[in-house]
């Protein structure tokens, strides 16, 4: 049979596997088969396009298939759960920088105008992409400030650079031979992915990280016609849609329309002068005991703060528990807790929690005054009533688990310190709430000891 025959198709297969992947992943119950296919498809789609290009020996595909391996395996064992986001930024910024290079190396003066085009944006939103990423990683870990960057200026500095990407595009395309040009493009592509992200504040992060996700995904479609390669055309078109297709579910969940995410930098920021008063009600793990015992439905949220103090499973044996003892117990899983898409998800699925406890906000909000407690483990932001009753937050508009309503609310946190997004929460200073402070997991098997 002829090469070319066998290549195109392992390619189709490749896509196959890619799209039975990609639908596998939409339940948790089957999202690890979803993702051994699409590995396995990228594994055939990789080695085969070496072999359709023919630039190195079948020796070297297979040192850099081990080399790979070694460096991806390590990697997923040694990032811990609660890194996860940050490891999913880089994931996405790799990928853009790939995509650059490959429409950098793919840079030919004779070739014709759709395909310096396409190089151009491969460049351009690779760039973007890498250096994008970086940013969500250095505020995803905490290593930069996770509030939103803004000063003042902003968007006329961000329309400014727009401009100079359009028009050094243009020269890019009609002057292929001159470097100039493509150096600029290069510079240009990090600078914009470095301001277009800054803005953007730590509540909007699941956001960004599959906003980023779809980017890497077309950087690397258009790098698949730079260079000729279907399979990559294929790949980085379903990659970019399905990104896309999340980024617009989460920006409903969270109220904002895709263009208020994609222009963050180019619009005006919110300032809110509201002052929250109360008096915040500590409460000890062995106190709340006593309230739980007596509950007959309790409802619990999770967020960031249960990744960090891994108390997925300590919750896990408390449901068992309250469950033993006649409660109902329910998990409310909000789109964007977390850091990152499915986070909480992810977190209970590890702890075996029956996928039917989790219910998504529009299912458990009408049930949430029916509940006797609402225990809220790390979660602010997608808790926070001022979504709900002050104008001037900058989450105002945004939909929310309403823990507020229930009975009783039971906060577990360090300390009063706001959340990674850094705004208030007059939640802790309602009526029906108690704070319970320390190490959620800490607090959760002080309770346990109770029951037992």
């Amino acid at each position: 049979m002829d090469t070319n025959i066998i290549i195109n198709i392992a390619y189709i297969i490749s896509a196959a596997l890619f799209i039975f992947g990609l639908k596998l992943l939409g339940s948790p119950a089957t999202a690890r088969k979803g993702n051994m296919l699409s590995s396995l498809g990228m594994l055939i789609a990789v080695v085969f396009a070496l072999f359709d290009q023919g630039i190195i020996s079948y020796s070297n595909i297979a040192i850099g298939i081990a080399i790979g391996a070694i460096i991806g395996a390590t990697a997923a064992r040694m990032i811990e759960m609660t890194s996860m986001p940050e490891l999913v930024a880089l994931f996405n910024g790799f990928g853009g920088l790939a995509s650059l290079l490959v429409g950098w190396s793919a840079i030919d003066p004779s070739a014709n105008t759709f395909t310096m085009i396409t190089i151009f944006l491969s460049i351009l939103i690779g760039g973007l992409t890498f250096t994008g990423s970086l940013i969500a990683w250095g505020k995803l870990s905490e290593r930069i400030a996770g509030k939103a960057i803004v000063f003042v200026g902003q968007k006329v500095v961000n329309s400014l650079i727009v401009l100079a990407i359009i028009a050094c595009g243009m020269m890019f395309v009609m002057e292929p031979s001159n470097a100039n040009y493509l150096y600029a493009a290069v510079a240009l592509a990090l600078l914009f992915g470095i301001m277009a992200v800054i803005p953007i504040g730590g509540a909007d992060m699941p956001v960004v990280i599959s906003l980023l996700n779809s980017y890497s995904g077309l950087a690397a479609c258009a790098a698949g016609f730079a260079i000729g390669n279907n399979l990559l055309i294929v790949a980085g078109s379903l990659v970019g849609a399905s990104g896309i297709i999340l980024t617009k579910i989460m920006c409903k969940a969270m109220n904002r329309s895709l263009s208020n995410v994609l222009f963050s930098g180019f619009g005006s920021v919110k300032a809110t002068t509201d002052v929250i008063e109360g008096e915040v009600k500590p409460l000890t793990p062995a106190d709340a005991y006593y309230i739980l015992e007596a509950a007959s439905t309790v409802a619990i949220i999770p967020g960031y703060g249960m990744a960090v103090a891994q108390a997925q499973h300590a919750l896990k044996e408390l449901q068992e528990l309250l469950e033993e003892n006649g409660a109902d117990v329910l998990y409310g899983i909000h789109p964007v807790a977390g850091r990152m898409p499915g986070h909480m998800n992810v977190l209970l699925a590890e702890a075996d929690v029956s996928y039917d406890l989790l219910l998504e906000m529009d299912e458990i909000n009408p049930r949430m005054e029916t509940v006797d407690v609402a225990i809220v483990i790390g979660a602010n932001d997608v808790v926070n009533p001022a979504a709900r009753e002050m104008e001037g937050s900058p989450i105002y508009g945004m939909p929310v688990i309403n823990v507020d309503q229930a009975r009783t609310v039971f906060v577990l946190k360090r300390s009063m310190a706001s959340g990674f997004a850094g705004i208030a929460n007059p939640l802790f200073f309602k009526e029906n709430t108690r704070m319970i402070f320390g190490d959620a997991k800490e607090s959760i098997t002080t309770i346990i000891r109770e029951f037992e």
